[in-house]
């Protein structure tokens, strides 16, 4: 529906949680943390004393105990976010559900399908709404975060069917709030995207690493911008790549088995003709097509309380929403959707 009279970044303050609970202090929810103190009241929990210790040193309000820190969210009405490994998510839902199991809840994982499918065996009374910002760098812990981490990025927020479109606003706003592009998408619609552009060059960073260190000190000495821009990844901690990674094996499986095949294929030609013009030239239109996303958006309006099924169409056709409001007609969203032909 076309209404065009949304500010293009325009957030309504009361969407925004009331206040913030972040589990685990790493990167991305040190970063969470930073930036949101100046949005709305923020708590923290981490279960490394060191971790906690900077934290309180930086002058935020930081939990040593899980439960003490749930039980001031449910006090509070904070959005709980899910900030550490995936793999401590099952522990952290069980001291959810025992806590505060009405809690609005998301989380910032790089998987979506697997962990809404443990939300609902461990914490199935939560309000949850996942959701995966698409920043970050090599770097982990509280040290490694920044308040400007997610500015101008993408930040993906699951839906389905049975999302109430409130709840997903929550999440929404906050996102906004913090500078980044919301991306409305089903849960396995982005196991399958990240699987291709975020965990397959995690892997093929590593491969590319242990590929230059086996040609000894001298490609090492002569490596350069080529070989450090396709391995910065690989200085990424291993137990995080491997819990990212193995949280989506059978789409990550699927994408390696696809660069498998170019590469099969380029070898093939290699060996046999010399040539490499399908790789380089298919490659280079993917690299150029990767440099103007985002360049053929125009603006339109949501409006109403039943938004799923649009806002799921803005996110599979490469679309965006960069604002948010309460109308008295429902909420009032805008979205950028792709020209028309």
């Amino acid at each position: 529906m076309m209404a065009g009279v949304t500010d293009e970044t325009a957030i309504d303050e009361a969407l925004l949680p009331p206040a913030l609970c972040v589990l685990g202090l790493g990167l991305i929810g040190g970063s969470l943390v930073r930036a949101a103190t100046s949005r709305m009241p923020v708590l923290g929990w981490s279960p490394s004393e060191a971790t906690r210790a900077g934290a309180t040193a930086d002058g935020y309000r930081v939990f040593d105990e899980v439960g003490d820190a749930l039980t001031a969210a449910a006090e509070s009405d904070a959005l709980v976010v899910m900030a550490a490994p995936v793999t401590a998510f099952a522990e952290l839902l069980d001291a959810i559900n025992d806590v505060a199991p009405e809690v609005r809840l998301t989380d910032v994982a790089g998987v979506k399908e697997s962990v809404a499918e443990q939300v609902v065996l461990r914490a199935p009374h939560t309000r949850y709404v996942g959701s995966h910002p698409m920043a970050g760098t090599q770097h982990s812990g509280w040290a490694a975060g920044t308040a400007d981490l997610f500015a101008g990025a993408a930040w993906v927020t699951c839906l389905d069917e049975d999302t109430p479109t409130s709840d997903w606003a929550t999440v929404a706003a906050l996102a906004l709030a913090l500078g980044s592009r919301v991306v409305p998408v089903e849960a396995t619609a982005h196991d399958q995207a990240v699987a291709r552009i975020s965990h397959l060059p995690h892997l093929l960073a590593l491969a590319l690493a242990q590929t230059g260190a086996a040609g000894g000190p001298l490609a090492l000495s002569l490596a350069a911008g080529s070989f450090g821009d396709g391995t910065r990844v690989a200085a990424t901690r291993p137990d995080l790549i491997r819990a990212m990674c193995e949280s989506n094996r059978d789409a990550l499986v699927t994408a390696v088995d696809d660069a498998l095949g170019i590469l099969g294929v380029a070898r093939g030609s290699l060996a046999s003709t010399g040539s490499l013009a399908k790789l380089t030239e298919a490659g280079h239109a993917g690299r150029v097509a990767f440099e103007q996303r985002g360049t053929d958006l125009r603006p339109t309006d949501l409006v109403g309380d039943d938004l799923v099924d649009e806002l799921l169409a803005v996110g599979s056709a490469g679309g965006h929403v960069s604002g948010i409001v309460r109308a008295p007609t429902g909420l009032r969203v805008r979205a950028w959707f792709p020209l028309d032909d």
